[in-house]
């Protein structure tokens, strides 16, 4: 396996705005029960209130207070209260379900058969850059059929990040390429990008219950959330919970494949892998967008 990691130490521009809408949700999310107020935010980061609130706009859509209103617990809840219909068969009633739309971003997928998931990457060429994007730097990763992987990192971690994912298939070749990335890290974040026409094309790379969930994620609409008994229904073992929570845990192609909108039972935002901070931050960044 080529572990080449010749990476920067830190790729992201100067001035990214991520930076500062991190330390903001940090603020928000943790505080959220205070309800802070822009000046007090401005103050914890040094910054004027009136630049503060056009960076976080800016990048979000929402203004901070409407963001703290998007992520606080009792929205997530709000979430998942429909009038009679749970929201997965919601989404099916509304059509949103079907092989031309499996979501927002328009995407298309298919799986490795299960042989092939068992030689663990085994003959597999996987091609990786590190990629500026709406939630710090974007670990993309591709084979000839489609995005294979998509991670996330603070600058200066990209080593780590990359080993992490280069563990799930470790008899792969891995070569860095963000020519060969680049077109898709603009087509994922981008919404001018999203087209029906021309779907997204991704590859899942796990066995075949770990599919079936994914799968099901990419069910759930933008602005939405489901929890982990709703996708156990959904596959066909409403008592799968747990296990359901652990796929969740080990999908490759974050965001595109929306684990982020997966919520725990009594609503709350439960951990993420990419870290907490950032799922709030794809929820709030959605929040934005519909």
């Amino acid at each position: 396996m080529d572990t080449k990691t010749s990476i920067p130490t830190d790729i992201t521009p100067h001035g990214s705005d991520y930076e500062t809408v991190s330390r903001v949700v940090e603020l928000l999310t943790e505080n959220y029960r205070d309800q802070p107020s822009l000046d007090a935010i401005a103050s914890d980061l040094g910054q004027s209130p009136t630049q503060l609130q056009k960076t976080f706009t800016r990048w979000a859509g929402l203004s901070p207070k409407a963001f703290l209103q998007a992520v606080t617990l009792d929205h997530a809840k709000r979430l998942l209260r429909q009038e009679e219909l749970p929201l997965l068969e919601t989404s099916f009633e509304l059509g949103l379900s079907g092989p031309s739309r499996l979501h927002d971003l328009f995407v298309t997928h298919e799986a490795m058969s299960p042989g092939e998931w068992k030689q663990r990457g085994g003959g597999l060429t996987i091609r990786y850059g590190f990629h500026p994007c709406p939630f710090g730097v974007a670990l993309v990763m591709v084979t000839d059929r489609g995005l294979a992987g998509l991670a996330f990192n603070d600058a200066g971690d990209e080593k780590a990040s990359f080993e992490d994912m280069a563990s799930r298939w470790p008899n792969a070749q891995f070569i860095e390429d963000s020519a060969s990335t680049a077109g898709y890290a603009a087509r994922i974040f981008d919404a001018r990008e999203w087209s029906a026409q021309e779907p997204l094309r991704v590859v899942l790379i796990g066995s075949d219950f770990q599919i079936r969930v994914w799968e099901s994620l990419l069910k759930i609409p933008m602005g939405k959330a489901v929890t982990y008994s709703d996708i156990a229904c959904d596959i066909g073992q409403p008592t799968a919970s747990r296990a359901v929570g652990a796929a969740v845990g080990r999908n490759p192609i974050s965001f595109v494949v929306p684990c982020h909108r997966a919520l725990g039972k009594s609503g709350a935002l439960t951990g993420y892998h990419w870290g907490l901070t950032r799922k709030r931050a794809m929820l709030g960044w959605e929040a934005g967008k519909v």
